[in-house]
């Protein structure tokens, strides 16, 4: 066992996680049982600890908060150590054992370190008698004991019937497409032209794969069956809500507003296998030009958003959904990232995803994906989608699972990681000498708009403290808000982080340069009066079609040099778009030091402005 000392440390460093959690402990109520039972219960977790007299200190007082040990009066040491154990013994269906010991601080302050071992197979599900199955069963999801769902069941209950093996009520044989069944024949033949179950009739196929069962001697429909191979006008009659709605949405952020909240919206029905090349061809047909699907090309570099990620993200979907809840599959297309959204949470926890092995809620299903080669086998989609985007220099994919809300998510973003642009905008922050991973964060906020520790360990494949230090310090820095408490924090942008955003947005945002386009009238500009006439006559002289690069970069030297110019106005003059004089003028007289920044310290200043360099030779001329 780990001694008090210890623990308080670990937590400190990285909050109440999976094994770990503290409670302030005037008695045993039920949230300690709660947790004595997640303990036991969660598969691989091999227990956990609670801290009895440990708790974070008030925000309200502490700018920055952490777990102390505010201590157990010495008289109710033995009560509660008794209390606990006579809990244990007497509540959950089989009697807990906890291991208890009582520490002693150097503050003379008492806490009571409870060590909760893991039952063994046979013994799960633990779970308190007044409540019963599955209600009163819980698992350690994370920093949280969640109550069991029918899902959890089938992990404890190996043998327990899934629901992709359950017959349909109201199905029959006829609810079956032909058309279904000969498109699987046809995938699989392509995997292998020579597998056995090829050469079964309809019939026997459907049984091989658990797509009918015998019941009172006739067979009838499982879901397997109907959701693989059932017509479209069965599944919209006996499952209406097994759909996927591809939403297009026209900016970045979801609004709340349902009459304005996205473009256009199409739903999707059909057998799963029909689905799975409609939905990939319906997503990439709506990618950004300039975007690339194709295999051949898979590891070159920079050719866009690889088809077998899409392919994965898509199948994820639709083999690892629950069918149990009656809510579509959604697909959300926002200009910068697509979200695939299915109900029913992750069976594997956050730590184990992308490690090889899968948890199927739906095994018969799962089955047909991977013999027709639609699915990576062992479990190995997760991995694969990383290892594919990290090829094409692309932000990895982030999952979000959520047992509270029953979803899960997988985001795409349709952002090469680090380019060009990106860099020019990190620049900005040199002076608050950040690592890559913090780099890498800010980036995903500027696009997302909000992270929490699980995103960030995954866009930069760090572990929880590593993640933890990272968000503290741009919190600190003031580039990000902390929102929630505990195992619900998570971070959005800062005042600060927003005027960066914006001030890019401002600068990127112009529409390609029209280059015979002529220069706007100077008597409509504001710095009309300021503007020398020579250097007004050097500007009408560069007529409508001019693109001599070196007239221009001097004319711009000229203007900044009689006074410090943003870079929208010298476009206004120039006739151009803000854009292209940054990228062809302003960005090389920066690198070349004939320019400079009047606020060097905050690049992306909503106020910055450029002035002409005068060296020291010219100065003596």
């Amino acid at each position: 066992m780990e001694n008090l000392k210890e623990l308080v440390e670990r937590l400190n460093l990285s909050d109440e996680c999976t094994d770990l959690e503290a409670k302030r402990a005037s008695e045993i109520g039920k949230s300690i049982l709660e947790t004595v039972c997640a303990f036991s219960n969660e598969p691989g977790l091999g227990g956990g600890y609670l801290l009895l007299g440990v708790e974070r200190e008030d925000e309200v007082t502490s700018l920055f908060p952490s777990y102390i040990v505010s201590g157990i009066p010495q008289e109710n040491l033995d009560k509660i150590q008794a209390d606990l154990a006579n809990q244990c013994a007497e509540n959950f269906n089989i009697p807990i054992r906890p291991q208890i010991t009582v520490e002693k601080t150097t503050a003379d302050k008492y806490a009571i370190v409870v060590f909760v071992p893991e039952l063994s197979p046979e013994q799960k599900p633990l779970f308190l008698k007044h409540k019963g199955l599955p209600q009163g069963a819980y698992r350690r999801i994370g920093s949280a004991d969640h109550k069991c769902t029918e899902d959890d069941l089938v992990i404890f209950y190996q043998g327990n019937e899934t629901l992709d093996k359950s017959i349909i009520k109201d199905a029959d044989l006829d609810d079956l497409s032909e058309e279904a069944i000969s498109l699987y024949r046809r995938f699989r033949k392509n995997v292998n032209p020579s597998a056995e179950e090829l050469t079964y009739d309809d019939n026997d196929l459907l049984k091989a794969l658990n797509a009918i069962r015998k019941s009172n001697g006739i067979f009838q429909v499982t879901y397997t069956g109907l959701l693989c191979f059932g017509s479209r006008m069965a599944l919209r009659r006996l499952l209406p809500m097994v759909r996927v709605d591809y939403i297009r949405v026209s900016t970045n952020k979801w609004i709340e507003d349902a009459d304005k909240r996205f473009d256009a919206t199409l739903d999707m029905r059909g057998s799963l296998l029909e689905l799975v090349q409609r939905i990939i061809s319906t997503i990439s047909d709506d990618l950004p030009k300039g975007f690339v699907l194709n295999d051949n090309n898979i590891q070159a570099k920079n050719i866009g958003l690889p088809m077998r990620v899409l392919r994965e993200a898509v199948v994820n979907a639709l083999i690892h959904r629950s069918y149990r809840e009656n809510s579509p599959i959604q697909i959300i297309r926002y200009p910068n990232r697509i979200e695939i959204i299915n109900p029913g949470f992750s069976l594997k926890t956050e730590d184990q995803l992308g490690e090889p092995g899968s948890v199927n809620r739906n095994p018969f299903i799962s089955a047909i994906f991977h013999e027709t080669n639609l699915a990576e086998t062992k479990g190995s989609g997760i991995r694969t989608m990383r290892s594919l985007m990290e090829k094409v220099d692309m932000m990895p994919p982030t999952f979000e699972s959520s047992r509270e809300n029953n979803t899960f998510m997988v985001r795409l973003l349709l952002h090469h990681l680090l380019n060009e642009e990106d860099i020019h905008w990190l620049n900005g922050f040199s002076n608050f000498d950040l690592n890559d991973n913090q780099k890498r964060i800010l980036i995903f906020v500027r696009e997302v708009n909000a992270i929490d520790n699980s995103t960030a360990r995954q866009i930069n494949g760090s572990d929880i403290l590593t993640a933890n230090a990272d968000l503290r310090k741009l919190r600190e820095l003031d580039l990000l808000n902390q929102k929630g408490k505990s195992k619900f924090t998570y971070y959005t942008t800062s005042e600060l982080l927003k005027s960066y955003i914006s001030n890019e947005e401002e600068i990127l945002s112009a529409l390609p340069p029209d280059l015979s386009a002529p220069p706007l009238e100077l008597s409509a500009l504001p710095v009309e009066d300021d503007i020398p006439d020579e250097l007004k006559q050097l500007i009408e002289s560069l007529g409508k079609r001019t693109n001599d690069k070196e007239r221009i970069a001097n004319i711009i030297l000229q203007l900044c040099s009689h006074k410090p110019m943003k870079g929208k106005v010298i476009a206004q003059i120039l006739g151009k778009t803000e854009k292209y004089i940054f990228r062809e003028f302003l960005k090389p007289l920066l690198d070349e030091k004939k320019l400079n920044y009047t606020i060097p310290d905050m690049i992306n200043h909503p106020n910055q402005a450029y002035i002409t360099i005068v060296r020291t030779d010219e100065k003596a001329e």
